[in-house]
């Protein structure tokens, strides 16, 4: 099944995402409805948080008292951590009771207010934020909630700024409009992602392209990059194996098909198999079939022994190289990206190469091949760079 992590700062309009997601077939876990429910009357949780703040966090009828509790950890960071520490294990436990429960070919979407605050974000295989600027994020608290200007504000603070959230999001949906608005693009967020994604998860199922097609620079590759690292070093923990943004969109300034390189290193090659290989593909890195390729030869000529990766997000093509540690193709791959970051010159042959080659050669094994020459003789420059700098891998 496809893991969703929906979040959304407090006003932004998440529950109305959350529910038109439950409308086109998503199986929506709530994650503020468990935490109320794992602290109900008579709950081991509310027990321990009695012990832990005193009998005047309960009402009349024995429930918790919410804003007496709010008052007491409000501003208070060791309390609130306190207070997390008893509830959010018990979230964690029940939602995965909840999904374990959803049928096979589901898209489970878990409804997170403190998804990126409590670091849950490389759990799922996709997170989706919903953004919504501030000031109509506190219209909507005073309207709707009761809240005074002031309070709402000092809640919107208290979590994670916009910037923070952006950067743990593979989907932004912008919640500015109306709400018919909002509906068109959770639905095409839908049709054109999550259902193909869930299906290639499914069915191990790589997205690839025949097809070179250069995208312009984009400033937001290495942060990509790094929650696609985020993911995978959570599939593959507690091993913490080296993960390395290599290839085009890691070289700052250079043009580059819109798949991210990501080198992942193991001791021996024959560690990529098995239950390693397996674990990848539930975290939605299934291996490409056969020998499908697409890099240049390493310093010795040989294609080098390595297990190629991909994406099954329809939305985040992926090329994941796992190789041996010090082998050629392993050294070769970081050798190359630090020689072009480091000489702008290079960089821009570089470029001009590649511009040439994916107007007159856009088929994806014609233009891997057509790049060997200009490799061969760079290579040659970023060994005689390598010695002079005394770089390492």
């Amino acid at each position: 099944m496809l893991m969703v992590g929906l979040t959304g700062g407090i006003g932004s309009g998440k529950s109305a995402v959350a529910a038109r997601l439950a409308d086109l077939g998503a199986v929506v876990v709530d994650s503020d409805r468990i935490a109320r429910e794992v602290v109900a009357p008579g709950s081991d949780g509310l027990a321990e948080v009695v012990a832990t703040f005193g009998a005047d966090v309960l009402g009349p009828d024995g429930a918790l008292d919410r804003p007496a509790l709010g008052a007491l950890v409000f501003g208070d960071t060791t309390a609130r951590r306190r207070l997390e520490e008893i509830v959010h294990p018990r979230v964690r436990a029940r939602t995965a009771e909840l999904a374990a429960a959803a049928p096979v070919d589901a898209i489970v979407v878990n409804d997170v207010p403190l998804l990126v605050e409590v670091g849950l974000a490389p759990t799922y295989h996709l997170v989706v934020v919903v953004e919504t600027a501030v000031a109509t994020r506190v219209e909507r608290l005073t309207r709707d909630r009761g809240m005074s200007r002031a309070d709402a504000q000092r809640r919107i603070a208290a979590q994670t700024d916009d910037a923070g959230r952006r950067a743990a999001a593979d989907v932004l949906v912008g919640n500015d409009g109306s709400r018919d608005d909002l509906h068109a693009a959770v639905d095409a967020l839908w049709r054109g992602r999550l259902v193909p994604y869930e299906k290639n998860l499914r069915a191990r199922r790589v997205v690839r392209a025949d097809r070179v097609v250069l995208a312009e620079p984009d400033p937001t590759w290495p942060q990509q990059y790094e929650r696609l690292a985020a993911r995978i070093g959570h599939a593959l923990a507690p091993a913490r194996p080296r993960i390395d943004h290599v290839g085009s969109t890691a070289v700052p300034g250079l043009a580059a098909k819109d798949v991210v390189d990501i080198q992942l290193t193991v001791e021996s090659i024959a560690d990529a198999d098995g239950p390693f290989a397996e674990r990848l593909a539930r975290a939605g890195f299934p291996r490409f079939p056969g020998d499908w390729w697409d890099s240049p030869r390493p310093p010795d000529g040989s294609p080098g022994e390595k297990r190629l990766h991909g994406s099954a997000d329809p939305g985040r093509p992926v090329h994941l190289h796992v190789r041996a540690a010090g082998s050629p193709g392993w050294r070769y791959a970081l050798l190359m990206r630090d020689h072009l970051r480091a000489d702008p010159d290079r960089r821009a042959s570089y470029q001009a190469v590649k511009r040439d080659l994916a107007e007159s050669t856009p088929d994806r094994a014609g233009y891997a091949a057509a790049k060997e020459p200009w490799f061969d003789e760079e290579r040659r420059r970023a060994e005689d760079w390598a010695a002079r700098t005394g770089w390492r891998p």
